[in-house]
This record gives C-alpha cells, sequence and structure tokens, in this order.
C-alpha cells in the first residue's frame, strides 16, 4: 500500500452499519407514554434529553446510560414519587433494546467486501464495550475488519491515535460515519478524508453544520457510494 493516497478506511457504526436510533426512538416513546399522567410529551423527552447530555461525562454513550438518564427523568417528573413498577418497565426496556437483533443497513455487506483487502479496514465506534461487541459479532461483519476500535468518545485525538495505530496516519486514512460532530469534523480536523453518509434518525446531540471549502469532505447518498469515491480519490491523487 505504500505510495497510495489512501489506504486506511475506518467506518462508524451504529446508524451506518446497522440501525440503531430507531430503536432509542421508539423506547423513548413507550418511556413519555409511560409518564403520561405526569405531564406533555415534549416535556418529559425535553427533560430526558438534558438528564442525557448530563450523564455523558458519567455513564459515556449507549443503552445503559440511556437506561439511568430515563430512571433519573422519571423521578424528577413524578417529582419522587415514580412506583416501583414503572422503574420495572423502564430497565426491562432496556433489557430488550440491549436483546435486539442487529439488522444492517443496504449496501453494508457489498462495500465492506469490495473494499476489503485493498484497503485496511477498521470499526471505529463508541458506546458501552459489552453492546457493542455484541452486535458486531450479531451483524457477522467481523472478519471485515482487520481492526476494532470501541472508544469512549470521538475526538480529533482518537482519529489522529487510531489512524497511527492501524494505518499510515489520518492524512492516508477516511472516515465513513453518519454523525457530523463525532465521525466527519474531527477526522477532517486532523486530515483524514471524511464520507457522510446521513442517516433519516440521527440523535440531536450528535447534530452539527457541515463543513464548508473542505476538499476532503464528501456527502454520500448511501454507503454504496463508498467505493466508487475510494476508487476516485486513488484516480485523482
Amino acid at each position: 500500500m505504500a505510495g497510495r493516497a489512501l489506504t486506511t478506511i475506518g467506518f462508524d457504526a451504529d446508524d451506518t452499519l446497522w440501525q440503531n436510533e430507531q430503536f432509542f426512538r421508539l423506547t423513548e416513546e413507550r418511556f413519555v407514554a409511560l409518564l403520561g399522567a405526569h405531564g406533555e410529551a415534549a416535556e418529559i423527552s425535553g427533560k430526558l434529553l438534558e438528564a442525557e447530555a448530563r450523564n455523558l461525562a458519567f455513564y459515556g454513550f449507549g443503552i445503559k446510560g440511556f437506561t439511568l438518564s430515563m430512571i433519573e427523568t422519571a423521578i424528577e417528573v413524578t417529582r419522587g414519587d415514580v412506583p416501583a413498577a414503572v422503574i420495572a418497565e423502564i430497565l426491562s426496556a432496556g433489557r430488550e433494546m440491549l436483546a435486539h437483533p442487529v439488522e444492517t443497513l443496504p449496501h453494508v455487506t457489498d462495500t465492506l467486501a469490495a473494499l476489503a483487502g485493498d484497503y485496511r479496514l477498521v470499526l471505529i465506534t463508541k458506546g458501552d464495550l459489552f453492546d457493542q461487541e455484541r452486535k458486531l459479532a450479531q451483524s457477522g461483519l467481523g472478519d471485515f475488519f482487520d481492526g476494532v476500535e470501541i472508544v469512549s468518545d470521538k475526538s480529533a485525538a482518537t482519529y489522529e491515535r487510531v489512524f497511527a495505530r492501524h494505518g499510515d496516519g489520518p492524512a492516508k486514512a477516511m472516515m465513513v460515519g453518519n454523525s457530523l460532530k463525532s465521525d466527519i469534523l474531527p477526522a477532517l480536523a486532523v486530515g483524514a478524508w471524511a464520507a457522510y453518509v446521513p442517516h433519516e434518525l440521527t440523535w440531536v446531540l450528535e447534530h452539527a453544520a457541515e463543513p464548508e471549502g473542505e476538499g476532503r469532505y464528501h456527502k454520500l447518498a448511501d454507503l454504496a457510494g463508498v467505493h466508487p469515491l475510494v476508487r476516485k480519490i486513488g484516480q485523482d491523487c
């Protein structure tokens, strides 16, 4: 791979390779209905989002932190009078999320198969270690990857370290993902290429503005566009 413009490709997991956010949304709807007697749906959802944002520094990303944030919100909106049965229902909903079958997104297998062998493929995902390992195993995609990095958060330093460990540094790497905040902007910040593949559902705390005037940034309709983009970069550089 020496001398090539692009040697390493990182892939986000949740909502890039498989469905994730839709299960959070469905569980949130269930949670809001459970507490419907204690406030308007928008108010309860807003308080839950506030709790999630507060708790990221303590619990990190993932279902377990989301479940704890739901419990905290239930205590808040009921002013401490939340019934034990409601807590049990919230815990049950969290367990159901953790046990939900993995649903891969369109073009995932074909794209990874087309790239594997010619490029170093690295899965770079944040969240709960146990749950992310479970989803990767159930997805059947593990053999495509030369490396797997499950991190607490995604920052410029994360991509600097991961692309140095698994490749030839950020300058010869591309990050593919659905989050501008976590997958795209920090990768661009260290000189990597970035392919933004929007998902119809993206958590509000992952929203960010698209970069302007950035030559290494590309927006794709779906994962099917990744292989043609990678080939074009190789031809142009």
